[in-house]
């Protein structure tokens, strides 16, 4: 069997028909986009037509939509944006304790420079606790920001309570969408969010380009100052192939989820409980119902998951221990110790993630070859004695 690639939570493969979208616009139709000839108003089409195939899949208006470079780019225009215009009426910004280091990261720089950041809890589901979110939010914060669904466990979370409790407040809601987009429906009107932000290579869709909502009325301050591209909020050239590769493959996922949720669905469940009746004591981190089709973090006890992702790649299985951005750390996840696990349980857990390509046939290999690692790698552990 050819490799099998279970890590569609760090990227994705790009879908055949989202490169062929993106060809001429490299060759043939390459014209900037804001210039006023044919070439250019063939590269402006193309860009105003990506741009409101984002926008029907979120509900909202095209001129709502900023093309970036990338979810962390998007993440970081909302943050920033909503600090530095917004900074005047108050400085506190509402955070989850399980966020993406792109929005970890940078509140911690607004932290160090003049806010005061909180942080809410999840429970033992790795659900937001709403309760404490209301505690936490007072009439001076200016934004909250938690994302829809958690790079790791997969957990989704209830946006539209969320925005609610920011919206009584008088604070913008911002959500990292970048796990979520294209694999379950979200609709940023009757979610109540404010800010939103994706990734088109999480989709299989290419690298290098992500895109940005911002609610018609909600006014950010741009990272980037230049031609004033984009409304404004992202001045640089646009990525007309990186956009229309953005849009066919947000154009595909949305066209295809119905039956693709249901499908990823079966093939996740066929991995939770196989895999957990019959390796002793493992367990699925997170919750079973509010989760994302097609993630699965599984624990094991008293051994690494290090070691078993570097047996697993050895029979040519790819899966992570963890966030892509930050699994080269040796520090325990962040999202795992707020579940309650003990460091040495956070250690011994794997996140597995499916995508388009991937086939029952894989799943079946996976469960085949993963028992017989797991009891290995018990046998020479110390903590299994």
């Amino acid at each position: 069997m050819e490799r099998i690639y279970f890590d569609h939570s760090a990227t994705t493969r790009v879908d055949p028909r989202v490169v062929d979208a993106m060809l001429p616009y490299f060759t043939e139709e390459y014209g900037n986009a804001s210039s006023n000839h044919t070439h250019g108003q063939t590269a402006k089409e193309a860009l105003e037509s990506a741009r409101q195939i984002v926008a029907d899949s979120l509900n909202t208006s095209s001129k709502a939509i900023i093309f970036t470079g990338s979810g962390t780019e998007s993440d970081n225009t909302a943050i920033k944006g909503v600090a530095e215009k917004h900074g005047k009426k108050g400085k506190h910004i509402v955070t989850s304790v399980f966020e993406h280091p792109a929005i970890a990261n940078t509140v911690k720089y607004l932290s160090h420079n003049g806010f005061e950041v909180d942080q809410v809890p999840i429970t033992s589901e790795g659900v937001v606790d709403l309760e404490k979110l209301k505690e936490l939010v007072r009439d001076d914060t200016i934004l909250v920001t938690i994302m829809t669904a958690n790079n790791e466990i997969g957990t989704v979370q209830p946006l539209k309570d969320i925005g609610e409790i920011a919206h009584d407040k008088g604070a913008l809601f911002h959500t990292d969408a970048v796990q979520a987009y294209g694999k379950i429906p979200i609709d940023v009107d009757k979610m109540n969010v404010d800010l939103l932000s994706l990734s088109a290579h999480k989709f299989h869709g290419p690298k290098g380009v992500g895109a940005l909502f911002v609610k018609e009325g909600v006014t950010i301050s741009p990272l980037l100052h230049g031609g004033g591209h984009e409304y404004g909020l992202r001045s640089s050239t646009e990525n007309v192939p990186g956009a229309v590769g953005l849009g066919k493959a947000a154009e595909i996922a949305h066209a295809d989820m119905d039956e693709e949720t249901e499908r990823l669905t079966s093939l996740r469940n066929k991995i939770i409980d196989e895999v957990t009746a019959n390796v002793k004591e493992s367990y699925l981190n997170g919750s079973r119902e509010h989760r994302l089709p097609n993630n699965a973090n599984i624990g094991f006890r008293w051994i690494e998951g290090e070691s078993i992702l570097l047996l697993l790649n050895h029979v040519g299985i790819s899966i992570s221990t963890g966030s892509a951005c930050s699994s080269k750390s040796l520090r325990p996840s962040e999202t795992l110790l707020a579940l309650g696990l003990k460091p040495e349980e956070v250690h011994g857990s794997v996140r597995i993630t499916l995508g388009r390509f991937n086939t029952a046939e894989e799943v079946d290999y996976f469960i085949e070859k993963l028992p017989p690692i797991i009891e290995k790698l018990r046998m020479m552990s110390p903590l299994a004695q």
